[in-house]
């Protein structure tokens, strides 16, 4: 069985094995995959292994022996899913493998924000607080997070550890979800409410037609006045210069981002550079735990669609 890893640098920095994934043929694996190449690397695979190559029906036509994609991600909108459905390919995708590791960095994004450490750490480092006429300075606004409405949009499992910990925290958690999920201390309401009621606003939804472009201006004016925007979901969920915009104004008092519509990130990025705004280039993920749990998860994908067990798959 011949299995090709496409984009093998999206994955690991040679701090994983993936003797689990030879063990079940032979395994060709390069570190990226350009577009115009896709088509002549997977020509004669039985698996395709990928992240986010683009796997589409121009690229994948000649591919004849294809019948497995397994992805290293949730995530699957680089896929053709028609034409898999159209030829008999299983893809399968690994879910749940990263909810402990984003919604941690969803919180560390609300805690850089809330509580300004390093904007004091740089206050510190330039000698202010030797100069400080007392014991305590603090020019920059910090706040408490008890309190304060936590707004979450999409509760899939990030979404709700994302409220578990906020109601750890002592937040008053609303959410919105296309159709209702049951999650703990959470007062679900529609989008405009939650919108409105917001303190913190974290993203948690899929990228899809209806969620493309959902924070724009338009939804950003029904926000509080110097409310926080946190995107741990995809990047063209936000209309980045609709936020750089409010972040500019102040009408947004922050955002942290781990994605963009462009990603890596370019130069012309409307949130390069915006007031208070942090961005962090899609490490949410990256953790050497969770990109264990995500080998495991795919050999075991793998394993099951030899044995006859198809888990996972999102062409069916």
């Amino acid at each position: 069985m011949k299995i090709v890893i496409t984009d093998m640098d999206t994955v690991t920095q040679n701090d994983l094995s993936f003797k689990g994934i030879e063990s079940f043929g032979e395994v060709t694996s390069y570190g990226l995959t350009p577009e115009n190449l896709v088509e002549e690397r997977i020509k004669d695979a039985d698996i395709v292994l990928c992240n986010k190559t683009p796997l589409h029906r121009d690229n994948l036509k000649n591919a004849e022996k294809l019948k497995y994609i397994g992805l290293f991600a949730t995530g699957y909108n680089n896929i053709d899913i028609p034409y898999c459905k159209e030829k008999g390919i299983k893809v399968c995708n690994a879910p749940n493998y990263s909810t402990d590791a984003v919604a941690q960095l969803v919180f560390a994004f609300i805690l850089e924000l809330s509580n300004r450490v390093y904007d004091y750490k740089r206050l510190t480092d330039k000698g202010d607080w030797i100069k400080s006429r007392t014991f305590s300075m603090f020019p920059i606004p910090i706040m408490e997070l008890k309190g304060k409405t936590l707004g979450i949009i999409g509760l899939g499992s990030i979404g709700r550890k994302t409220a578990e910990i906020g109601n750890a925290f002592g937040m008053k958690v609303i959410a919105y979800n296309r159709s209702r999920k049951e999650a703990e201390n959470v007062v679900q309401a529609d989008l405009e409410t939650v919108l409105k009621e917001s303190d913190i606003l974290s993203l948690h939804c899929p990228l899809n037609s209806e969620s493309e472009n959902l924070i724009n201006k338009d939804t950003i004016a029904l926000m509080k006045d110097g409310a926080i925007l946190i995107n741990t979901s995809r990047g063209a969920v936000v209309n980045e210069r609709d936020a750089a915009d409010a972040l500019k104004s102040g009408k947004l008092a922050g955002m942290g981002t781990d994605v963009l519509q462009k990603e890596p990130m370019s130069p012309d990025c409307p949130l390069y550079g915006a007031e208070n705004c942090i961005i962090t280039p899609h490490i949410a993920w990256a953790a050497r735990e969770t990109r264990e749990r995500l080998l495991e998860i795919v050999e075991n994908n793998i394993r099951g669609f030899i044995q006859g067990d198809i888990r996972n798959n999102v062409a069916d």
